[in-house]
């Protein structure tokens, strides 16, 4: 299934898309697609409506963030050995962990804004994973039974912010609009391999970014199985699993996005984002 959420921001409704691409309004069945919406017992009830009796969304609506109600948005750093190198960075012996805050969360095609005092705003296309149950000290065997599903996320970041203004990374990603999600969340059994998805992103129409999560250097299910050591992860927490190379960072002479700049990017069978740069 792919989960969706739209509406006007902080009033979207809880949809559905079918085989022909159309949207179906799931808000006679469901509030919202929230934590318990993809838990097992959510999805089992889902999957077992008859779809062609589900009312059709005239139009284009906008689409809001996949997933409602998220309570933790963990980020892995230099998850990639290509982006690491990329970077001059060494591949680190256990995965990076930061935060980037709840509030950065926003639909897929929505505007991207540039904060104030910003120079070196940076995209990164990457693997969104979604929980689904509570996980805590989970198997790396049984991990991914505790996902609901995955999605396209941008982890939009602000280089200096992070990395020049010294402390956490976490400063130089939870901006505003920095975290663009979705524009669907496809349940699990619709992906067989996470980590063999073809992932690209353009900036004005420029290939930047053009990767596979196979270059991955901790997969889903470690990832999964590892912060289910140091935290619980609950439904409806996402995990943004790191990014190829291509970022504008690592380029020679380095790039960074301004007022007008439009990102697009996508994730085989996870669909696609659009975004236009605006000052904030």
């Amino acid at each position: 299934m792919k989960l969706l959420r739209f509406g006007d921001a902080g009033a979207e409704r809880p949809g559905f898309l079918d085989n022909d691409g159309n949207i179906r309004d799931l808000s006679g069945v469901v509030d919202d697609i929230t934590g318990e919406t993809i838990s097992p017992d959510g999805i089992g009830r889902l999957s077992g409506l008859d779809i062609d009796t589900l009312p059709i969304v005239d139009g284009t609506p906008r689409l809001g963030p996949c997933v409602s109600g998220t309570g933790k948005f963990i980020c892995i750093g230099l998850n990639y050995s290509d982006h690491a190198a990329e970077t001059g960075a060494e591949v680190p012996a256990e995965p990076i962990i930061f935060m980037k805050a709840t509030s950065a969360i926003c639909g897929p095609d929505d505007d991207v804004r540039i904060p104030r005092g910003s120079e070196k705003t940076d995209w990164e296309v990457e693997l969104g994973v979604v929980i689904g149950k509570t996980a805590k000290y989970v198997s790396e065997e049984d991990a991914l039974d505790y996902v609901a599903g995955y999605c396209t996320i941008n982890d939009v970041s602000e280089r200096a912010f992070q990395i020049e203004h010294h402390g956490q990374w976490t400063k130089g990603k939870s901006a505003d609009t920095f975290g663009p999600t979705g524009p669907w969340l496809v349940t699990r059994d619709e992906i067989a391999d996470p980590q063999n998805l073809a992932m690209w992103l353009t900036v004005n129409g420029e290939k930047m970014q053009d990767g596979n999560s196979n270059t991955m250097v901790y997969g889903v299910a470690h990832l999964v199985s590892y912060l289910s050591r140091f935290m619980s992860l609950q439904p409806g927490d996402i995990i943004s699993t790191g990014t190829p190379p291509g970022v504008g960072m690592g380029l020679n002479p380095q790039r960074f996005l301004k007022k007008g700049d439009v990102i697009e990017l996508g994730i085989e069978g996870l669909g696609s984002q659009k975004q236009t740069c605006v000052d904030d």
